[in-house]
């Protein structure tokens, strides 16, 4: 039994979340009833802290006795540290009395702080909202490469996917099934490539609708993993491992039932919804680590985004816009970029409205970028995280469950816990690369990062750690006669200085994203390229529809060539006056011009029409 000062508000207020943490572990009595029943113990004693009696008789008071309740309503860890970290035991019983002696004072601020739920209003709703989110960002995410699978990874794509098996068989034997985990083992054939994304997209929609979301959510997962595993360079951006990781620890947040209702799912587990703030916590303490530790010299004096709008991979047309700002608007723009995602993170496992205005500077920064960047359904997922920071209060209260679910103490499993720690020793290793500090320390857990990676369920974040500040872009021309060269228009990536810069997002067009990633590398880095090459001297059709437009449709061009421009956004001036949106200034050939011969690329001599 816990007693305490029946006449303080601010206890009373700490007592009714306490009791909700303990269940029926602890009786909670004022010490003006129960005392007299405890002559042995001074009034006194009732009088300046609350007061804790076992069954065994044994007596406690303080922060111990807080500490003690809430360890036999199964919250062990505070106990654990103020038994055996040094200085914690000295420091949580002067924290206890400075609170003791101010009570009102710190009524208050536990009003300002929690607003009107000091007790937790429970996260069954927001967790609900959560899962809805994911669904639409899965179903975009197959959407998007259901229509691009085969030119990508198809039989006559830039990166057959029978291929990569064929070749990880023969070099893996048995071991393949772990270097590369998918479902294509049973089949690599466009049909089932196909077949999958329509599957994820099928399980997507499941998901939404509350069909059993741990299966759904589980099976969507395996999925996703499955097409990225085999479509290699092209579903290896951040937001693909984001959703990878987020999915995977969703199967364990899904509520364990046949049909998910919003006002009748149960409390998600604790574990769980830790494990989902730590990975927003570290997929923004990370972008803003690797930009600070790259020694970048744009982000040290805070000129990086005079820079990033004109640079970015698929800037829309708003980003010309942002990129006429003023120098000391983009230099107060970093600052404020890094102390939203250096400092910020911190604070999502603070008290309730503090982590909730992290929570909403975060989503602010991801509004603000998704206004001017094409980042497919990055920015979406970041904003479902933030979402799960939030809980049931924020709701109106004919949204959230009933009072009797609210009050249903959250799903506990012993190896849920233990499966939760290791996921969090996991992720120190990449977290901790990011700021170049040592991992040794970490143990095994560095061998199961290693082992785990294939998995895709631990990754390392950080966009942008050096900006570019130059924007080469690579412009495919084909010709029949080695004279007359006509180009390639792509969909999204600059080409026509001329053509309004467009909005693709959530979509992602991948071929477009990664020709960004060849123009700042040297195309024999880039063995994907020479493949694409190669498709378009064959006249593969799945591969010329991820282009605009074919402009040799009736056979394929005999040479290819490869001109890098630098591109620039112009100015308001310039835009005034022809229109363009873009500048443009040729710099040469990227690669060799390319032929084939007897089925195989090859470079041919340049002909003296080349640039």
């Amino acid at each position: 039994m816990l007693l305490w000062d029946g006449t303080c508000a601010f206890c009373r207020r700490w007592i009714e979340r306490w009791r909700r943490a303990t269940g029926d572990a602890v009786d909670y009595a004022t010490y003006q009833e129960e005392a007299s029943r405890f002559p042995e113990r001074p009034r006194e004693r009732f009088e300046r802290a609350v007061q804790l009696v076992e069954p065994d008789g044994r007596w406690s008071e303080g922060a111990e006795a807080v500490f003690r309740s809430l360890a036999h309503g199964g919250r062990g860890g505070p106990l654990w540290l103020y038994r055996f970290l040094p200085g914690f035991a000295p420091t949580s019983r002067w924290c206890y009395r400075v609170a003791a002696g101010h009570r009102p004072s710190f009524d208050r601020l536990t009003c300002w702080i929690w607003g009107d739920h000091v007790v937790p209003p429970g996260n069954a709703f927001t967790t609900w909202l959560f899962f809805r989110l994911l669904a639409a960002i899965y179903a975009v995410a197959f959407l998007s490469l259901w229509v691009q699978i085969l030119g990508l990874a198809g039989s006559h794509g830039i990166l057959p996917a029978r291929d990569t098996l064929q070749a990880i068989r023969q070099y893996a034997g048995a071991g393949r099934f772990w270097l590369l985990p998918t479902l294509c083992w049973i089949s690599a054939s466009d049909g089932f490539l196909v077949t999958l994304c329509g599957a994820g997209t099928v399980l997507a929609v499941l998901l939404a609708a509350g069909v059993a979301p741990l299966l759904t959510a589980a099976l969507a997962w395996v999925v996703y993993l499955s097409l990225a595993t085999v479509c290699r360079d092209f579903l290896w951006f951040q937001w693909d491992a984001l959703l990878l990781e987020a999915g995977f620890l969703a199967i364990f947040l899904a509520p364990r039932r046949w049909w998910s209702h919003p006002r009748r799912d149960p409390p998600p587990p604790t574990a769980a919804r830790g494990l989902m703030r730590w990975l927003l916590f570290r997929l923004m303490f990370s972008s803003g680590a690797v930009k600070l530790t790259s020694g970048d010299p744009t982000w040290h004096n805070l000129t990086a985004l005079r820079y990033h709008y004109q640079t970015q991979p698929l800037p829309p047309w708003t980003a010309w816009f942002a990129h006429q700002l003023p120098p000391w608007f983009q230099t107060f723009s970093c600052a404020m970029l890094f102390a939203i995602e250096g400092i910020a993170p911190f604070f999502l496992f603070t008290p309730r409205r503090i982590r909730f205005a992290a929570a909403g500077a975060i989503a602010v920064l991801q509004v603000l970028i998704s206004i001017t960047g094409n980042y497919s359904f990055f920015n979406l997922l970041t904003l479902a995280l933030c979402l799960l920071v939030l809980d049931d209060g924020v709701w109106p209260r004919a949204w959230r469950p009933s009072a009797d679910s609210a009050s249903v103490v959250p799903y506990r499993s012993s190896l849920g816990w233990i499966l939760a720690a290791a996921v969090f020793l996991t992720s120190l290793v990449p977290t901790l690369d990011a700021l170049h500090w040592p991992t040794d320390w970490l143990g095994p857990f560095n061998t199961t990062y290693r082992l785990a990676s294939p998995f895709r369920v631990v990754d390392r974040y950080g966009l942008f750690a050096v900006m570019t500040t130059e924007r080469p872009e690579i412009i495919l021309e084909g010709s029949d006669d080695g004279r007359t060269w006509r180009t390639y228009e792509f969909r999204w990536k600059p080409g026509d200085p001329k053509r309004r810069p467009e909005f693709v997002a959530p979509h992602q067009p991948r071929l477009d994203w990664q020709m960004w990633f060849a123009a700042l590398s040297d195309f024999r880095r880039e063995p994907w390229f020479l493949s694409f090459c190669q498709r378009l001297l064959e006249g593969s059709k799945p591969v010329t529809a991820l282009l605009a437009f074919d402009p040799f449709p009736k056979a394929p061009p005999r040479f290819l060539r490869a001109v890098v421009y630098d591109y620039r956004f112009t100015d308001a001036a310039e835009r005034r006056r022809g229109g363009a949106w873009w500048r443009r200034e040729p710099k040469g050939l990227y690669c060799p011009v390319l032929a084939l011969e007897g089925g195989r690329l090859v470079a041919v001599t340049p002909l003296p029409s080349g640039p």
